[in-house]
């Protein structure tokens, strides 16, 4: 089907507002900033005056269109809300006034979400890898499907209500999967265990010399002596819950490691994060793992191998709930949280007969894979909804049914 909307430059639709102000030490600005991808127009924060360098700043008003000149041409576009109305911006921001005689506002926000808008903005901008910029007239130059009025509110509504199915679909997708993550922990928890077998996280540590140890502290190991390859430090960004992910990107000299060797990792360690928003993660360390230490806020505990199974201690430790409380009841209250050696060996944690303790290890791996799944499905299909619109959009506004 042949597009029968006709195509109109932006400059015929839109008028720069310049309003600009010069900021009082003793008045509060709300700053504005743009995001990416068309996630909006938002409050990057509210300063006083005299708090802000640049004296010289233009104010906006809702309903206005607002880009950033820098990263338009990666969706830094968009309507500005009431709640922003007088906030304020710096001169990488260009302001305009929308017809409102020939385009609907709403229509217009559509119309910039499109990968076709966005690959004009890219187009109608140029200069150096870092410093590359919006050209006003190229950008003025863009054009967009001008429908009349009524059909643009009409495909404004429709695609509300499409966006309306989509948030419910995604909500549907998140509770989907936060159910089954809470399945999991009820079906851990509801685990039961003979009293006998109950005991504190010591009872199983193995009697080896640094069977459980933290990291370097302090001046032992500081920030810049990181290079970019040699040996791993784990960070708390490489223990996720049940999960052992080598991605913080902190690596030592082998000849700096030498002097760091009672801090090495080994393969059926297990490691738990002891400090801040992460804090009472564990997993265990892989067979493959390469040559790799703790750092400070991350303790390395080895579990005797006739007593205890590593996996076992880490779903039990992760997700039981008396091991959860007995953890994170030496930690209420604390203005900082955080966890050490003496704490965490007195955890409660059961201790089965190994060969049950890996009976329920196949079981839970069984449980873990099948809500891997659920979240990986939901993930892949909250990717595909969230560029359903702006495939449905592009489409329509190329006349494509």
């Amino acid at each position: 089907m042949a597009n029968v909307w006709p195509m109109v430059p932006l400059g015929n639709l839109l008028k720069r507002v310049k309003e600009g102000i010069e900021l009082q030490d003793d008045v509060a600005y709300k700053q504005t900033t743009v995001r990416l991808w068309n996630k909006g127009v938002v409050l990057r924060g509210e300063q006083l005056g005299k708090e802000i360098k640049t004296k010289r700043q233009f104010r906006i008003h809702s309903g206005q269109l607002l880009l950033s000149r820098i990263d338009v041409r990666n969706g830094a576009i968009g309507l500005v809300p009431s709640d922003l109305d007088s906030a304020i911006i710096s001169n990488d921001f260009w302001t305009y006034e929308i017809d409102q005689d020939q385009l609907v506002s709403k229509f217009l926000a559509l119309c910039v979400t499109t990968p076709s808008f966005h690959d004009e903005a890219n187009r109608a901008s140029s200069g150096t890898t870092h410093r590359i910029r919006a050209d006003e007239e190229g950008f003025l130059q863009i054009q967009v499907p001008l429908p009349p009025l009524g059909e643009q509110r009409s495909i404004v509504a429709r695609v509300e209500a499409l966006a309306a199915r989509v948030a419910e679909a995604q909500s549907l997708r998140r509770e989907a999967a936060e159910e089954a993550e809470a399945l999991f922990t009820s079906a851990v928890t509801n685990l039961l265990f003979d009293k006998k077998h109950w005991n504190n996280v010591d009872f199983a540590l193995s009697k080896n010399k640094g069977a459980i140890h933290s990291g370097p502290f302090g001046s032992d190991l500081t920030h810049d002596e990181f290079v970019e390859s040699g040996v791993a430090a784990i960070g708390t960004r490489d223990i996720q819950v049940n999960k052992f992910v080598l991605g913080s990107g902190w690596y030592v000299t082998l000849e700096r490691f030498e002097r760091l060797k009672q801090y090495q990792i080994f393969p059926h360690d297990v490691l738990v994060t002891i400090i801040g928003g992460s804090i009472g993660r564990f997993c265990v360390v892989p067979e493959n793992v390469p040559l790799a230490f703790t750092t400070k806020h991350v303790i390395a505990m080895q579990f005797n191998p006739s007593i205890a199974d590593p996996q076992f201690m880490s779903y039990m430790l992760n997700f039981h709930a008396r091991c959860q409380e007995t953890m994170f009841s030496q930690t209420a209250g604390s203005a900082q949280p955080s966890l050490n050696i003496s704490k965490i060996k007195t955890i409660e944690v059961p201790v089965p007969p190994l060969e049950e303790q890996r009976r329920l290890v196949a079981y839970l791996d069984g449980l873990q894979a099948q809500v891997s799944a659920l979240r990986g499905l939901q993930g892949e299909s909250a990717r595909e909804l969230e560029a359903l619109l702006p495939s449905v959009l592009d489409r329509a506004f190329k006349g494509e049914s």
